[in-house]
């Protein structure tokens, strides 16, 4: 079944609203991170599209095992496992800022929909290489929605 469309203005102010119910006080169903860690862990897919010198380049024979290990998990359709594990820039251990993180996943969800799909068709992706727009769509969807339901929103 497909996922909702983040490149659609109702999918994306959707995904916003529930980041709002966000508290910085909230704990989370399952896995360790508290809600600000949560949320820059989220940024970082974001940061590789928006910010990539912030990130070591992924040479090309990791990206090809990427490819062939990870890619279907990632921008596939099925949501992922509860306290899957993750790559290690998305590990965030130290504390952060609840609102400066909030407000920039809400730019980058914002930034990403006015762009709109026709700008990630054959983007590269930052672990993948090339990825279709459906590939990204899955990718911020998925990510997004299974950490907010993390946190029960």
């Amino acid at each position: 079944m497909p996922l909702p469309d983040i490149f659609d203005a109702t999918v994306s102010n959707a995904v916003i609203q529930r980041i709002e119910q966000l508290q910085p006080d909230m704990k989370p169903i399952w896995g360790s991170m508290n809600a600000a860690q949560m949320l820059a862990h989220c940024n970082v897919s974001y940061e590789y599209v928006f910010e990539p010198s912030k990130y070591k380049p992924t040479p090309a024979f990791i990206k090809f095992i990427l490819r062939l290990l990870l890619k279907n998990t990632v921008v596939g359709e099925k949501p992922f496992k509860q306290n899957s594990g993750t790559a290690p820039d998305f590990k965030v251990a130290a504390e952060q800022d609840f609102q400066a993180e909030k407000s920039k996943i809400i730019n980058y969800i914002k930034l990403v929909q006015q762009m709109g799909r026709h700008a990630f068709e054959g983007r590269s992706s930052h672990s993948f290489g090339v990825l279709t727009a459906q590939e990204w769509n899955n990718m911020f969807y998925k990510h997004l929605d299974h950490h907010l339901r993390q946190f029960g929103v």
